[in-house]
């Protein structure tokens, strides 16, 4: 039986189970290397649940990181009518691909 937990990077929250793979905001890191994500604030394991207020305590979610990417473009486009004023930008968060290679209760 997996153990599955929710953790937060980066101020965002993302549920995860072992062997799991995930991008999350960029982490500083090279390639290969294990990361650990201690900010834990649910962890599950059969029918046994333990949350944190607001982390759990002594859990930890060990992960290895894949590769360093880019997120998707966003389109950011300024427009006004009657003017003849357009622009338009885009923009390429920073993201870090991760695999979940054990969640530690």
């Amino acid at each position: 039986m997996a153990y599955e937990a929710v953790f937060e990077s980066g101020g965002k929250q993302f549920a995860v189970g072992t062997g799991d793979v995930v991008c999350v905001p960029h982490l500083a890191g090279e390639i290969g290397t294990t990361v650990a994500f201690d900010r834990v604030l649910l962890v599950r394991h059969g029918n046994e649940t333990r949350t944190g207020q607001p982390h759990v305590a002594g859990a930890t979610v060990a992960a290895e990181i894949l590769s360093q990417d880019r997120a998707d473009k966003v389109v950011v486009f300024h427009f006004r009518r009657r003017v003849k004023y357009r622009r338009r930008t885009g923009h390429r968060q920073p993201q870090t691909k991760v695999r979940i290679t054990a969640v530690h209760a």
